[in-house]
């Protein structure tokens, strides 16, 4: 999905999202749970999807044909949560860069009642080197990460809304070794379909509500065999434009963001605890700002998001900032 869209050709309008991205942020997590084996053995860190990236414009397909977005992602954490949402003892500060380079093509033809369809791909380059002064390196790769591939999209542009739905899939093209500290890559195959919405509350379309919905499920992963859980993800927001040139050449968007995500079905396969796996379901919660600057004349858009996590449980919790820049030619 496109982190960051551009804005259609009605000034009013917000500026254009996204379709599908992936993030490989678990996998990169994911030798944490090993060093802390002892205490969360049959537990997940997250889903493959980094929820947030799609919580502003989320129903908004960009204008017909080619955008480009890339996509920079800092997730700083400094806390181990329990199932219970207890801090358990495993403090450090830990750091996480994903950079995405995304492209989506939009078709100009409609179809299907006034839709558009589209085709997205994702290919994310990861820095996986996390510190701590109690753990010492707990991983100190990088390189091409999990990438992400959408190869059907519908969406509807409406009066007071815009709305789409779409299928998407993460390959494992990512490093991975079973108990290695450098895997930027999950494993694992992972489908999602995926839904998004936009609202617009009055005629001017200045003030949105958003939302953005993806479900992933996902395959066994190569040489351990386990299967992790499923994945519901959610992005909100609540964002007002604000026009910076009396012609519209310029729009301000602040608002209101956040995000969840949650693990619905237990982890299995070799090793796990059926007991321990049900009772470690990973709930992440988070909520922030954004602001994002549109150029409607040059079809571009620049932008930042900060969520702050709170109320984690079975995961860790810290903060996330996105930058986010788009094009379309």
């Amino acid at each position: 999905m496109v982190i960051f869209g551009v804005p259609d050709e009605e000034l009013e309008e917000p500026m254009k999202n996204r379709s599908n991205v992936s993030y490989t942020l678990s996998m990169l997590l994911a030798a944490i749970l090993i060093t802390l084996a002892s205490l969360h053995v049959n537990a997940q860190v997250r889903g493959v999807y980094t929820p947030g990236v799609n919580s502003t414009n989320s129903g908004v397909l960009p204008d017909p044909g080619l955008t480009y977005s890339n996509i920079f992602e800092l997730y700083s954490f400094s806390k181990l949560k329990g199932p219970k949402g207890e801090t358990l003892p495993a403090n450090g500060n830990f750091s996480v860069f994903v950079d995405h380079n995304v492209f989506i093509w939009v078709a100009k033809k409609e179809i299907l009642g006034g839709g558009h369809f589209a085709l997205m791909a994702d290919l994310p380059v990861a820095n996986s080197s996390l510190e701590s002064a109690n753990f010492g390196a707990l991983a100190g790769g990088g390189g091409f990460a999990d990438s992400y591939y959408q190869p059907v999209t519908l969406g509807w542009h409406k009066k007071r809304a815009d709305y789409q739905v779409g299928y998407g899939f993460f390959a494992p093209t990512g490093r991975f070794n079973a108990g290695a500290s450098n895997n930027v890559g999950s494993g694992h195959w992972t489908n999602g379909p995926t839904a998004a919405e936009t609202f617009y509350l009055a005629k001017d379309k200045a003030t949105a509500v958003s939302a953005f919905q993806l479900y992933e499920f996902h395959g066994d992963q190569e040489t351990t065999n386990l299967h992790p859980g499923q994945t519901m993800n959610l992005d909100y927001s609540l964002t007002q434009l604000v026009p910076l040139k009396k012609d519209m050449s310029r729009i301000l968007q602040l608002g209101f963001v956040g995000y969840g995500q949650w693990q619905t079905t237990d982890k299995s396969g070799p090793g796990v605890n059926p007991i321990a796996a049900a009772n470690t379901h990973y709930r992440v919660n988070a909520m922030g700002a954004a602001a994002n600057i549109i150029l409607p004349a040059r079809k571009a858009s620049v932008g930042i998001k900060y969520f702050k996590e709170f109320a984690n449980r079975s995961t860790v919790e810290g903060y996330s900032v996105q930058i986010s820049g788009a094009i379309t030619f």
